[in-house]
């Protein structure tokens, strides 16, 4: 009896979408439970779907340009801002300024849709904004979804829950009711914890905020030569400094053969030379 009844409920949380381990679409709709023919929950679902709001997701993406010197400075204004608004910082990155790279910044929030204008207008007055790109994803449908399997998904626990308190209930019934519990239970928690991070990307904007160094007229036009042939001096000569280490890496094995050769051949010239000077003398005389 109790696998029948634990069978027609789960179809009918089939039909709902929240009893399956792959859960199928599920339509917005009211469950309700009725009592059948021997006393067991039976579930039907009403059809009658309810409107439903549209759940948006909104993101701005802003590129900012500032001095050079400015952006630590601006980074952690737009930080200490956010703390006084409707606003949660997700991130934050700075790189201080190298030989080889200039600086930069980044911060990643998540403010109340009425804050945004006044976020956004802060940064603008942080320097100039390069690009500022918005996205809308509408999420509705994964909501509603969600939230349909949540409510399938708790009445079916609250139900399976009368019936482990019923007093005659066999031991084998009462097992398999505590193990389709504890998976409801896991499936309804994995829910809403899906739930909670739709709701924050809904009910929030998103905004990330990239600091790009501005480098002056000054700097740019009188100092960036003379940088730009610092560094491609010391470029070359790095490079030949390598190439005269190579080229003497590779010539140190043939030393080996080249030294004992040519003081060999040097020996047998001038013994050669002394040969023929020793026969020239008698010929002279």
């Amino acid at each position: 009896m109790f696998r029948k009844t634990i069978a027609l409920i789960c179809l009918g949380l089939l039909i709902g979408g929240g009893c399956a381990k792959k859960p199928v679409p599920i339509m917005s709709a009211p469950m309700m439970y009725q009592k059948g023919r021997a006393g067991d929950s039976v579930v039907s679902v009403s059809l009658s779907a309810s409107a439903a709001s549209r759940y948006l997701a909104v993101r701005h993406k802003l590129v900012v340009n500032t001095p050079e010197s400015e952006i630590t400075k601006t980074w952690e204004a737009v930080i200490a801002f956010c703390g006084t608004i409707q606003c949660e910082l997700i991130s934050s990155n700075i790189v201080n300024q190298t030989r080889d790279s200039t600086p930069f910044g980044s911060v990643s929030l998540r403010a109340k849709p009425e804050d945004v204008d006044k976020l956004i207008a802060f940064v603008g007055r942080q320097g100039k904004i390069a690009q500022h790109t918005a996205e809308t994803e509408d999420k509705t449908a994964i909501v509603v979804d969600t939230d349909a399997k949540i409510k399938n998904l708790t009445e079916f626990r609250d139900t399976l829950r009368k019936m482990l308190a019923r007093p005659a209930v066999s031991v084998k019934d009462l097992v398999e009711i505590q193990e389709k519990l504890a998976e409801v239970q896991a499936q309804l928690d994995s829910e809403a914890a899906q739930r909670k991070i739709l709701a924050n990307e809904t009910e929030k904007v998103a905004v990330e905020v990239d600091f790009v160094a501005e480098r002056t007229m000054g700097s740019a036009s009188a100092f960036k030569p003379i940088g730009d042939a610092v560094r491609e001096s010391a470029s070359v000569l790095s490079e030949s400094l390598a190439s005269l280490i190579t080229a003497v890496v590779a010539v140190i094995p043939w030393l080996i053969v080249i030294v004992p050769g040519g003081w060999y051949v040097v020996k047998a010239w001038r013994r050669v030379r002394r040969k023929r000077a020793e026969k020239a003398e008698p010929a002279a005389t």
